[in-house]
């Protein structure tokens, strides 16, 4: 019997001091002023976890953020002034004729959103480098600033502005500030718009009329005439830019190509669209861009001397000459894979 509790004393100790042990080794795991975080184990058996830390995304420089002062960045800042108020410094409701560029009271940035900042939409990221550069529809090699006057002449509806001018200095150095230390793997990112698989029909202009008053309409109204500032003659520009009619862009414009337009509609519109993350379907971004470029616009002057190689000519071009025989109404509004396949044929037939 004395046996019995004699072993069940000893190994109640036992129990105890092992308790005990346990406790104190607890305790040196934790910090001494009562923090309950552990400290790092750097013993070489069990090396030391890797701590990531999340980078934030590159993004664009910022005018009103990132440039510095001093007489360069004072050109970048008028340059980015053109741009986002076209109408203010060049547009046709100015006192003096002289500085009047601009045919309609559109700005820059009605097209290349965020002030040629937004992936997707005609971005002035990256653009200063990939110029000169040879464009079909002129049949020659050209500078940016010659690209900036293809849109002057179309977009914007006007003239050509001098390639010494402080204007087209401005814009170009506006364009060049964008287009430095951009990191190689954003570069595609921002250079073109968002893909589109193209139906293989003639585009539904009245689906597109109803996609238009479904998601359009509440800011470009219902005319398609936008939706100003102000008043007319107030030089303040739009809210949101009209579509059609006397002060939208010409229809020798890249807008007013279908195609052109679906891509550039389906990463952009309606707002709150990006090219990852679309707000419309492809067939319905194709509808409601042949609605819009169905509507009347200014005409631009000597087309017929666009595109010297017609075989260079887009297919949705929406005016002649062609080389092909297509209707001129199949350019306009598709289907546009048998166009597309009969110049395939023909490069591959005069193809060394």
């Amino acid at each position: 019997m004395f046996q019995r509790l004699l072993q069940i004393v000893k190994l109640t100790i036992a129990v105890v001091v092992m308790v005990m042990m346990v406790t104190v080794g607890v305790l040196v795991l934790y910090l001494p002023n009562g923090q309950d975080k552990p400290i790092a184990d750097t013993s070489p058996s069990k090396p030391t976890p890797t701590t990531w830390v999340a980078q934030p995304a590159w993004a664009p420089k910022d005018v009103n953020s990132d440039l510095p002062d001093g007489s360069e960045s004072d050109q970048v800042r008028y340059g980015y002034a053109l741009i986002t108020e076209t109408y203010k410094h060049l547009g046709p409701e100015l006192d003096n004729p002289q500085q009047i560029y601009a045919g309609n009271n559109l700005a820059c940035k009605n097209c290349h959103l965020e002030s040629g900042t937004k992936a997707g939409a005609a971005s002035f990221v990256g653009v200063f480098q990939r110029f000169p550069q040879f464009r079909g529809r002129e049949g020659k090699t050209g500078t940016i600033a010659d690209r900036i006057n293809g849109c002057m002449e179309r977009s914007m509806n006007g003239q050509r502005l001098a390639d010494n001018s402080p204007e087209m200095q401005s814009m170009v150095a506006y364009m060049q500030w964008l287009s430095e230390d951009v990191p190689e793997e954003a570069k595609d990112r921002y250079q073109g718009f968002a893909s589109i698989n193209l139906p293989n029909r003639a585009a539904d202009t009245l689906a597109g009329k109803n996609i238009y008053e479904q998601r359009c309409a509440i800011c470009h109204s219902d005319d398609g005439l936008g939706q100003r500032v102000g008043e007319a003659g107030d030089q303040r520009g739009y809210v949101y830019p009209p579509l059609w009619g006397a002060d939208s862009y010409n229809h020798g414009a890249g807008m007013n190509r279908l195609i052109k337009a679906a891509h550039f509609i389906k990463g952009n519109m309606p707002l709150g669209s990006t090219a990852e993350r679309p707000l419309l379907t492809d067939e319905e971004a194709y509808d409601v861009a042949a609605y819009v470029d169905a509507h009347s616009r200014p005409l631009k002057k000597n087309t017929k001397l666009d595109y010297p190689d017609l075989s260079l000519k887009p297919v949705d071009a929406p005016y002649g000459p062609y080389r092909d025989t297509f209707p001129a109404v199949q350019h306009q509004f598709g289907p546009f894979p048998p166009i597309m396949s009969y110049y395939e044929t023909l490069k591959e037939t005069y193809e060394p």
